[in-house]
């Protein structure tokens, strides 16, 4: 398959890139950071084959007023896509009266408007694949009812919106054999993570948790439509 990972430059996107690349799956990494995804991509072909993967960078906050030039980028690499796996994000934990609307829109512009805009640019690319999927990452914080916590109130507002774009997208995209859905990840011992909850030992790895992605990535999406998976055995 041919499969699109964002944030894949560390955390559990270059964790599920590197169990990708065991199972010699065509890998296109995208992150900001252009060292760390070379050093992701350049691990991933030495894991599966050279070619395995490819590294494109670019700072995803650009498809939003220029998607012509991520199209043009991606199509210098392939005509088609089997996966696009929306695993960027952004965490800003703060008091909710402390929020600037400034700081809520670039939470919202990257766990929401910029997956929505990535579909919009690669729904031909999918269209092209005998059986393609959208896998968006959400969180626990986006499932209705789950624990929430302060601080968190922009980042579990924007994955909401994302889980429900994820079934909406599941109804429209019907007719073009595009299935979507998305698993709310738990905790997982990432930078992110750190950063929101300090001194924070969460019972689950990138590794483990890649593991479980890997297998969704690679059948798990073929069975369902249009759900958001609660993948934690505990909150946050």
């Amino acid at each position: 398959m041919r499969i699109l990972i964002t944030g894949a430059s560390k955390g559990i996107g270059a964790a599920l890139a590197l169990q990708l690349a065991a199972e010699n799956q065509q890998l296109f990494l995208v992150a900001r950071s252009e060292d760390l995804l070379r050093k992701v991509a350049d691990r991933c072909n030495a894991i599966g084959g050279e070619g395995t993967a490819v590294a494109v960078p670019y700072d995803l906050a650009g498809i939003m007023d220029d998607p012509a030039r991520f199209t043009a980028l991606l199509e210098q690499h392939t005509d088609l896509l089997d996966v696009l796996v929306n695993n960027a994000g952004l965490l800003i934990s703060k008091p909710f009266g402390a929020f600037t609307t400034a700081e809520e829109r670039r939470v919202f512009d990257t766990n929401y408007f910029m997956p929505a805009q990535l579909i919009r640019i690669c729904m031909p690319f999918l269209q092209r694949s005998a059986a393609a999927s959208v896998i968006n990452v959400t969180s626990m914080g986006a499932v209705q009812g789950s624990a929430k916590f302060p601080g968190l109130s922009a980042y579990s507002s924007s994955k909401g919106a994302l889980a429900i774009l994820t079934e909406c997208l599941a109804e429209e995209f019907k007719a073009l054999n595009i299935k979507v859905n998305a698993l709310a990840f738990g905790a997982v011992q990432t930078e992110m993570l750190e950063e929101a909850f300090p001194g924070l030992q969460a019972g689950t790895s990138p590794q483990e948790m890649g593991s479980f992605f890997k297998w969704f990535v690679m059948e798990g999406w073929r069975r369902m439509n249009g759900k958001m998976l609660p993948v934690s055995d505990s909150t946050p």
